[in-house]
């Protein structure tokens, strides 16, 4: 009787919710370390000579063996052939070796090192990758921006394999449940890492008065070290789920390699790609540099040094008022009780607005953007519930769409028009980028629990591998993009914060434009071959 009612560990919602939380959080951790430097692009300027070029080039590093080595194509077989908890941990392990590499990059032992030298003088010229113009390197780039992207590289690799193991992990504990809910929420507190990167990176920074880039990253390799241990522990979680199950990691019906094609010949699953690469090509690239463009386009002026809006302290303050934000704003989604549920909503909206004061208070950039993923951690679960139990998912992706073309339009044109009002600047900025936030939480809620639409069980891992290199090509591409075209359009010895964004913020726009074409015509697709994406993942 009690093994018909508890059949198992994921018919229960607190273990499978316990799963998703440990996934998640190993997933925060790496998103702190994948933008880890963006916040302080003018330090690195400063303290280690990497101008837009060498900074664009170092953080499109980051996908090229993903790219054109095509390890996440493998990783996608490993992951179909070894199972969620082997490339679980390898992902963990692959991303710790990368952060530590980095970590050295921009120590201050590198400098003067044999090894500053030796990649000075050599990887100056990569036979065939020159001549393609897809080099991760290049003669003057800075020794130590090379050292950076060979780590980050390999990082890469290792986030990218995270990515699809994590998906593929959700789609196991939660298919014929509330995935689109699960996944939702999964990346909505995976993108509270984003903030903590934007607060915390300067932070450390600059902690005792000493600017010191190496803080910072040596900060994101604990927290790698803090996400391994989360995939160890939902290793035996999730042997344990086999063992009750009799299920084993590798199915009796076996991944082939012939099985690919199923996927190639799907044309809902490569606008479904298309869908995610020009998407996510125009906000990841667009986080790198979001500081400074901040930073050029609104008149921040440094509080006095002795005021508490200068202090370390008010920047621990700030965070705990941005997770009671998050906190409360997440958990209304769970409450049935509507008093409850409206009391957690005021008290998430008033600290949203303390937040946002502080913020302006404080005159800082890193501040401000940090905002970014709060309004989607609210809204990111009761997208994920809709979809879940009302479908609509390839109308969500439109939506988003036009979110991000008004978006990344008006930080071109509307933004520096109020170059000049301090307040007035500010408050666009907040607004703009908790909308930019809101229609990014679309993706997850909506595209992700598509795939498994699309695709047979036992290719899953490979269709998500396929859709993230793919993406991947687009996060490579971009970030150098970014980088060239500020160099181009801008004079030589811009100030940091002085450069002319217009530029590459239009070319983000166009990928929304080009994204909400191919939305329509998923749509089409959708319901002529009767794809199911505009259907509920839940059947009452």
């Amino acid at each position: 009787m009690t093994q018909t009612i508890q059949k198992t560990l994921r018919d229960s919602a607190g273990m499978r919710w316990t799963a998703l939380l440990l996934l998640a959080l190993a997933m925060f951790c790496s998103y702190i370390f994948m933008d880890i430097l963006s916040p302080i692009k003018d330090l690195m300027q400063e303290t280690r000579g990497w101008d837009s070029d060498a900074f664009g080039t170092m953080q499109g590093a980051e996908t090229f063996l993903n790219v054109f080595v095509f390890f996440l194509i493998f990783a996608g077989i490993i992951l179909d052939k070894m199972g969620v908890r082997f490339t679980a941990i390898l992902s963990g392990v692959v991303m710790l070796i990368g952060a530590v590499i980095k970590w050295y990059a921009v120590s201050d032992s590198f400098i003067g090192s044999g090894l500053e030298t030796w990649f000075t003088n050599n990887l100056n010229y990569i036979p065939g990758f020159d001549e393609l113009g897809v080099s991760p390197f290049y003669e003057g780039m800075p020794a130590s921006a090379k050292v950076a992207a060979i780590g980050f590289m390999i990082f890469g690799c290792g986030v990218e394999m995270a990515g699809i193991t994590v998906s593929r992990g959700i789609v196991k504990w939660f298919k014929g449940r509330e995935m689109a809910l699960a996944m939702g929420s999964e990346m909505a507190l995976a993108r509270l890492g984003v903030a903590t990167c934007m607060i915390f990176s300067p932070f450390f920074a600059k902690l005792g008065g000493e600017v010191s880039v190496s803080r910072s990253v040596a900060f994101g390799v604990v927290l790698l070290c803090i996400a391994l241990i989360m995939f160890v522990v939902y290793f035996f979680m999730d042997k344990k789920l086999d063992a009750q199950t009799g299920e084993a990691e590798e199915k009796d019906d076996p991944f082939k390699i012939s099985d690919l094609g199923q996927i190639l010949t799907s044309s809902g699953f490569w606008l479904v790609a298309l869908l995610c690469v020009l998407y996510y090509s125009a906000i990841f690239p667009f986080q790198k540099y979001a500081v400074n463009m901040l930073q050029c386009n609104l008149d921040l002026t440094a509080p006095a040094s002795d005021s508490f809006w200068a202090s370390n302290s008010v920047t621990i303050v700030q965070y705990v008022i941005m997770l009671v934000v998050a906190a409360a704003g997440f958990a209304s989604n769970f409450q049935k009780n509507k008093g409850m549920k409206y009391c957690l909503l005021t008290i998430s909206v008033v600290s949203l607005v303390v937040y946002c004061y502080m913020g302006y208070m404080r005159q800082s950039a890193e501040a401000i953007f940090a905002v970014f993923p709060l309004l989607a951690v609210l809204i990111t679960p009761i997208l994920g519930s809709y979809v879940d139990h009302k479908g609509k998912a390839a109308s969500m992706l439109v939506l988003g769409s036009l979110l991000l073309i008004a978006c990344h339009l008006t930080f071109a044109f509307v933004l520096p028009a109020f170059k000049g009002n301090g307040a007035g600047g500010v408050v666009i900025a907040y607004l703009t980028i908790l909308i930019l936030g809101a229609s990014f939480s679309l993706v997850p809620a909506s595209l992700w629990p598509s795939v498994p639409k699309l695709v047979d069980a036992k290719v899953i891992g490979s269709a998500y591998a396929l859709i993230f290199w793919i993406q991947n090509i687009g996060l490579w591409l971009f970030p150098l993009l970014i980088g060239k075209v500020l160099t181009a359009t801008n004079p030589e010895g811009t100030p940091a914060d002085q450069l002319n964004y217009t530029a590459p913020l239009i070319m983000l726009a166009c990928l929304g434009i080009a994204a909400l074409l191919l939305g329509f015509i998923l749509k089409i697709v959708d319901k002529k071959k009767h794809l199911g994406l505009e259907e509920p993942n839940i059947k009452e």
